[in-house]
């Protein structure tokens, strides 16, 4: 896997002028808990060590986004979501239980969302929190409900979390725990390579579809998670987009920009509203991003 990983990155990648600043908001799904729980470690430790880093680098606000059901599954997990305000990071709807658009109706959809906010009314009262992030990133499975979804949260005052960047680090948190419960710390740092090589193909990948699309680099909203492979390598993480040219921005600043128009208003619109999109509308071949995510099921096993 790491080999792959590798091998891809020597593939040239058309990007935008290097000289140009590269803007990225960050946001985090899924808290208060989010994947394996190593033996030995708590939500609420891996809670602070992720946002020790974001102090540390100095970033702009971090939205995070929620699903209220984990503080029912893993009630100590709730303090997450206080010292997330606590730290000054905003909150978002990520709707209740993570339910898929695709499998669920539009009256099922509006009682997730709508069950998700007395606890987000509690913790960020006064601040912007009704951004919402669709779980999965499905919008459904018809243009009717897409539309139909989309009238609702723009209705209720929402804005649309948008996503142009992501490098699957979801995927990493489980071999994590499995690597680290056998105590294989070869695999740990193969891990951590494989995992920074792919932020960065990330990057590149991004930079290179807004380069072919418009010229110059959009600023773009990268998806992470809360897991705990995630708080590990933040330091890294940052570090490494920092030493790639990146500024960190706040999601308003980013989605200010005008290709984050349908989203930021919620409009049911059928305007492209991801970089792969927009180029699909255009007519123009999308070049793969050559991540072999699913080679981690099998690490630690």
């Amino acid at each position: 896997m790491i080999r792959a990983l590798l091998a891809a990155a020597l593939i040239a990648l058309p990007t935008a002028a290097s000289a140009a600043e590269i803007r990225m908001a960050i946001t985090v799904d899924d808290l208060p808990a989010h994947s394996a729980l190593p033996n030995g470690q708590t939500r609420v430790g891996i809670a602070k060590d992720f946002l020790a880093a974001l102090k540390e680098a100095k970033t702009a606000p971090v939205y995070g986004f929620i699903n209220g059901v984990q503080t029912e599954r893993e009630p100590d997990s709730a303090e997450v979501l206080k010292i997330w305000r606590d730290a000054g990071q905003p909150l978002g709807n990520h709707g209740w239980a993570h339910l898929n658009l695709a499998q669920i109706d539009v009256a099922t959809f509006e009682a997730e969302l709508t069950r998700n906010e007395p606890l987000l009314k509690s913790l960020a009262a006064g601040s912007a929190w009704r951004w919402f992030r669709f779980p999965f990133l499905s919008e459904g499975d018809t243009p009717e409900k897409r539309a139909a979804v989309r009238e609702l949260l723009k209705a209720r005052g929402y804005h649309i979390a948008s996503v142009t960047m992501s490098f699957g680090d979801y995927a990493w948190n489980e071999p994590y725990a499995r690597c680290l419960a056998k105590g294989n710390q070869k695999a740990i740092a193969d891990l951590e390579t494989g995992y920074l090589k792919a932020a960065e193909l990330s990057l590149a990948h991004s930079r290179s579809l807004s380069s072919t699309l418009y010229g110059a680099d959009i600023p773009y909203v990268l998806l992470m998670h809360l897991g705990a492979f995630d708080a590990r390598m933040a330091p890294r993480l940052l570090a490494l987009y920092r030493s790639l040219g990146v500024t960190f921005v706040s999601l308003e600043e980013a989605q200010a920009h005008p290709f984050y128009a349908a989203d930021l208003a919620a409009a049911p619109a059928a305007a492209p509203v991801t970089l792969e999109s927009a180029m699909a509308a255009r007519g123009l071949p999308v070049p793969p991003l050559s991540l072999d995510l699913a080679a981690l099921d099998g690490v630690c096993r």
